[in-house]
């Protein structure tokens, strides 16, 4: 009889007991947790739970505008859409289910290529263009960020919405639009866009210095998403509201800073100067209406401007003025009292002082002259007569009175202080020039403010740019106003306006006439500084009033660098177009006085050769 197996019973129920009292512990384990999580815990991983399904989403305030005098808008943000889509999402052989575009809650079924036709349709594109963005070529790998469409706007956004395309969306994205193009371009600049593409900051021009005003201050949106992704509807959100910049207002006319731009670049182009420039200011205020420059730069495409012509010339670059620069002498000598008008002067083309020989540009014979026909005439050898009659501390003091050797701020970065070397610091030659406007350096803006200070009785009035800021809710910010300090007397002022109408009447301003009004001015030519030392090339200029009798608007126009034959050069037309046009714009009063100059010569005869 064959023996039986001996039983394991024995063994198994042991380990049978071990699993059950491993699995009991595990269980009492978990259990204890649970109780742990849900009963003494439940605010820490609540918490916890709420802090994971946070989002915290930055919300980006508008940027404010820039407009000009009138409220035209110069610069401006839009709110665009990129829109695009994952294409693995995207099955073309699946319809679409969707509300019925005709409204109410009725659901549809479409095709994707009944989806994409409407598609190019909104959008005005290709179809075939529109289907591979949308679903990718056959064959090909598909794109999770394919761009069907950029820089829509809002309501065609929202009707592409309204198609129901498996993830198509729209990217919001800010855009700065200039909708005047290149009006005003270099004093507005540019922007750059931020990473995200949905702000901006400023790169250049007021966009750059005024970038803190215009930018605002960034909102927060707090919320909660679930597991797909998705804003949970019901949850609470908070929001902090982004606060909008504000918008700049300022003193330009944008109608005449156009004219002002179309006639510089016309005088660059007749004698290809490296850049012309207009100034236009209020005599009475020092308000900026005006800086138009040849080169023009289109803020909607700066690259396409030379990048030193991305900022306005007018106020970046600076050149020994010539001519214009006799203003500083003859009215500091007028209000020191060492010269009249009517002093009488001996003026040869050639003149020797302390073995510095100073020369007139064009030969001519000894005159008996007076001080008014020196400048007429615009003569260095006389203006060195009058000029050597102070010292070079007092010339000195009166240049920077009129802001010469520091910069001028009307609010924009890169501002030329010019060069003006202190009097100890002249050399032989060089303070005899700095009568006649060499051997120091200015800019236009320069020009226009020491024009501005003589038109005005006087008074030096710190010139303007931006006239206010304007607040989200519509409040107004007004800048401080403007400093102002008296540099001449009224009556120095009046001498300095008619001698100005002189060189119109009988000087070499004889082309700046304008219809109807009496005219004062200054011309000047003076050399320019090449970069490797000496001269090699020229500035012309010419710089007046208008009306004489109560100067109201102030033209300066610049040209650095035209080519050809020096006689030939003139912005006698530029200046008179664009003063005329001023004038009439701002409904001065033509003039209702005759002209009043002084006499050029000592004697009855005035009608000499030059």
């Amino acid at each position: 009889m064959p023996k039986k197996s001996p039983s394991n019973t024995g063994t198994t129920h042991p380990r049978l007991r071990m699993v059950v009292v491993f699995a009991l512990v595990l269980l009492l384990l978990i259990g204890g947790r649970l109780f742990f999580v849900q009963s003494l815990n439940a605010k820490a991983v609540a918490a916890d739970a709420v802090k994971n399904r946070t989002r915290v989403q930055e919300t980006q305030p508008k940027r404010g505008q820039i407009l000009d005098t009138t409220g035209t808008i110069l610069a401006t943000s839009v709110d665009r859409y990129d829109l695009v889509i994952d294409q693995r999402k995207v099955d073309a052989n699946k319809p679409i289910v969707r509300n019925k575009p005709s409204g109410g809650a009725t659901r549809e079924k479409v095709t994707i290529e009944q989806a994409v036709g409407e598609l190019a349709a909104i959008l005005d594109q290709d179809i075939d263009t529109v289907r591979t963005a949308i679903v990718g070529d056959p064959g090909a790998k598909k794109n999770a960020y394919s761009v069907v469409a950029k820089g829509v706007t809002p309501e065609v956004r929202n009707a592409v919405m309204e198609l129901r395309i498996p993830t198509l969306t729209g990217q919001l994205r800010s855009e700065r639009q200039y909708p005047n193009g290149v009006v005003a371009g270099p004093l507005l600049g540019f922007v750059r866009n931020s990473e995200d593409q949905q702000s901006h900051n400023g790169a250049e021009g007021l966009e750059l210095s005024q970038n803190d005003r215009l930018k605002g201050t960034a909102g927060t949106r707090t919320y909660e998403i679930g597991a797909d992704g998705v804003r949970i509807p019901v949850a609470e959100m908070t929001e902090v509201p982004a606060v909008d910049g504000q918008d700049i207002k300022l003193t330009i006319d944008s109608d005449i800073n156009f004219i002002a731009q179309e006639e510089a670049l016309k005088k660059q182009e007749q004698f290809n100067a490296d850049w012309v420039s207009v100034i236009v200011t209020e005599v009475k205020t020092g308000r900026i209406i005006a800086i138009g420059d040849s080169n023009q730069m289109d803020p909607n495409d700066p690259s396409a401007t030379e990048g030193r012509f991305r900022t306005s010339a007018s106020i970046t670059q600076a050149f020994e003025p010539g001519s214009t620069g006799k203003v500083p002498t003859f009215a500091a000598a007028l209000e020191e009292g060492v010269v009249k008008p009517t002093d009488a002067f001996k003026v040869p083309n050639a003149y020797t002082i302390n073995k510095e020989t100073i020369n007139d540009s064009l030969k001519h014979s000894t005159y008996d002259m007076t001080a008014a026909g020196i400048f007429a005439r615009s003569y260095n050898t006389g203006t060195v007569m009058i000029g050597n009659k102070m010292s070079n501390e007092t010339r000195h003091a009166y240049m920077k009175k009129l802001g010469l050797g520091e910069a001028i701020d009307i609010g924009l970065t890169g501002a030329s202080k010019g060069i003006l070397a202190e009097p100890q610091d002249w050399e032989r030659r060089q303070q005899y020039a700095t009568m006649f406007g060499q051997a120091y350096t200015q800019t236009a803006l320069h020009t226009a403010q020491i024009t501005q200070t003589v038109a005005n009785g006087g008074v030096r009035i710190y010139p303007t740019l931006i006239d206010s800021y304007i607040n989200p809710d519509g409040t107004i910010e007004k800048p401080a106003a403007p400093k102002s300090k008296r540099v001449f007397s009224e009556k120095t002022s009046k001498e300095m306006l008619r001698m100005m109408e002189t060189v119109v009447m009988e000087g070499t301003g004889t082309k700046m006439a304008v219809s109807g009004y009496r005219v004062g001015g200054k011309s000047g030519t003076g050399q320019a500084a090449g970069p490797n030392g000496g001269y090699d090339g020229y500035t012309n200029s010419f710089a007046g009033v208008a009306p004489l009798e109560d100067p109201e608007i102030a033209v300066v126009v610049t040209m650095y660098r035209p080519k050809g034959n020096w006689k030939s050069w003139t912005v006698g037309d530029t200046f008179s177009e664009v003063m005329g046009k001023t004038l009439n714009a701002y409904n001065v009063a033509p003039s209702n006085s005759k002209p009043n100059g002084y006499d050029v010569f000592i004697g009855s005869e005035q009608k000499k050769s030059w």
